[in-house]
């Protein structure tokens, strides 16, 4: 997917997480295909007199949203077999993509610059201000397994939009989908080299492809650790957003509709085996319904059928590698060893599945309630007084969604004031986004919004022009 001819450095074989079958051979690149990628990136950016037209971009987007629709099952069916997300749930994911690609579009046709008041002092008599948006730069954009499809079109697609030219690295489990995305934009008309993709040989050259000073902005979702030791490698001047995880609280009133609750929250937790940065972990329930509250999520995750995500009844897939059921089960066991009451799962299904699982009252020290599960596991915590549930939820150096569950007015408002997020729920589980609405990790969870619009208002500049006239 590099412009222009280059000999790929080896390959990397891409397997089903379910069971470990491979599905595919990818080419990787070492740094001479990187230096490749962004030379010619750079180069596009550069020559101004080439750079695409808005209406140019426009006909590209509708044209790929388009051809993406015609795919949408061949889309979702390659996305749930490299990532492992159920194929309802990526269904789901292929249309949500769909629709970004309008969000895209709308976005262009709505948001503009502005002017600035001139006039109203002796200093600003006789001029005119205003701005209009531009493309930052060459982006490069760091993309995550668990949603392969929608991820990268949260960041390339917005590249696109503002003409900037993008190069992409997917996750190395699940290239896939992204590698057909890129195919679908330059089959609707993108000129070749405005988006190019590639997977790294090996860390050494993907940190080459993020701290190169060609890269105008940086675009990384992923884990924690690695997106802070990224970002402080970048090149100076280079902006970037970061998107990692969390450990997501929910509080739930005694007041709460319990009915109602239990299957959003089961959701929540055990959607694509939790492998989901808001993923609803750790539930503060008040003392008088917690336990009642577990029974309700320990049946609903007991219903779910856990299996290959190709078939229509898997509501819970396995998880991306082997290595992470062995970390997933370790956490647990650690908490029922401490005092955990383990109402179901807790043990693996396989080599590659793990159950929905949970734990009432672990440990406050465990690994399950201080750290990002992203596995099916819910940590259910009884509490006594609301401060005591807002004061656990922000104990952790984490802060992305959270939500609470009530019937009150008030208690809906006390605990989106107090609570450390950047939205709070009510309601309504942790997991829940749409693609137009901010989405930013606070703390040690990110840095920037994400959300389609806002990531397409990072990657332009708002340059002034300032006229004087006496005509004015």
């Amino acid at each position: 997917m590099i412009a222009g001819h280059i000999e790929p450095a080896g390959s990397l074989e891409i397997t089903a997480p379910y069971d470990q079958s491979p599905i595919a051979t990818i080419d990787t690149l070492d740094e001479k295909g990187v230096d490749q990628a962004l030379a010619k990136a750079h180069a596009l950016f550069h020559n101004r007199d080439g750079w695409l037209t808005a209406a140019e971009r426009i006909i590209i987007l509708r044209r790929a949203g388009e051809i993406m629709q015609e795919r949408a099952e061949q889309l979702a069916l390659e996305a749930a077999r490299e990532g492992g997300k159920p194929l309802l749930d990526s269904r789901v994911e292929v249309a949500r993509a769909i629709d970004g690609m309008q969000i895209c579009i709308e976005t262009l046709r709505t948001e503009g610059g502005e002017e600035i008041p001139m006039g109203v002092n002796a200093a600003s008599l006789g001029h005119l201000a205003f701005t209009r948006r531009e493309p930052i730069g060459v982006v490069v954009a760091l993309s995550a397994f668990n949603h392969p499809l929608n991820l990268i079109v949260h960041q390339v697609g917005p590249a696109v939009a503002t003409g900037c030219p993008v190069i992409v690295k997917p996750a190395a489990d699940t290239p896939l989908s992204c590698m057909h995305f890129i195919e679908i934009l330059l089959e609707a008309g993108l000129p070749e080299g405005w988006v190019q993709g590639l997977v790294a040989s090996d860390h050494k050259v993907a940190t080459k492809l993020v701290t190169d000073p060609r890269v105008d902005f940086f675009s990384f979702i992923g884990s924690a650790k690695v997106g802070w030791w990224l970002r402080s490698q970048l090149y100076p001047g280079t902006r970037c957003a970061l998107e990692h995880g969390g450990a997501a609280p929910v509080i739930v009133d005694a007041d709460a509709d319990l009915e109602d609750a239990m299957p959003l929250l089961a959701k929540g937790g055990f959607y694509h085996a939790g492998q989901v940065c808001v993923s609803v972990q750790r539930v503060f329930a008040q003392q008088s319904i917690a336990r009642q509250l577990a029974e309700g999520l320990a049946k609903e995750g007991s219903a779910m059928t856990v299996g290959d995500p190709v078939q229509e009844a898997t509501a819970i897939g396995p998880l991306i590698r082997p290595r992470e059921v062995e970390r997933i089960h370790e956490w647990v066991t650690e908490a029922v060893q401490g005092g955990a009451e383990l109402l179901c799962g807790g043990e693996p299904i396989s080599e590659t599945c793990y159950p929905a699982t949970v734990l009432l009252n672990p440990p406050a020290d465990a690994k399950v309630s201080t750290l990002e599960v992203f596995g099916p596991v819910i940590c259910v915590y009884s509490y006594d007084d609301l401060d005591e549930a807002l004061e656990r939820s922000n104990s952790l150096p984490y802060a992305f969604q959270s939500a609470i569950f009530t019937k009150s007015l008030e208690t809906s408002l006390r605990a989106y004031r107090r609570l450390n997020a950047s939205a709070v729920m009510v309601n309504q589980f942790t997991a829940f986004r749409v693609d137009w609405m901010p989405f930013a990790g606070l703390r040690q969870s990110g840095m920037g919004v994400g959300g389609i619009p806002h990531s397409m208002r990072d990657m332009q500049v708002e340059k002034m022009m300032v006229i004087r006239s006496t005509e004015i």
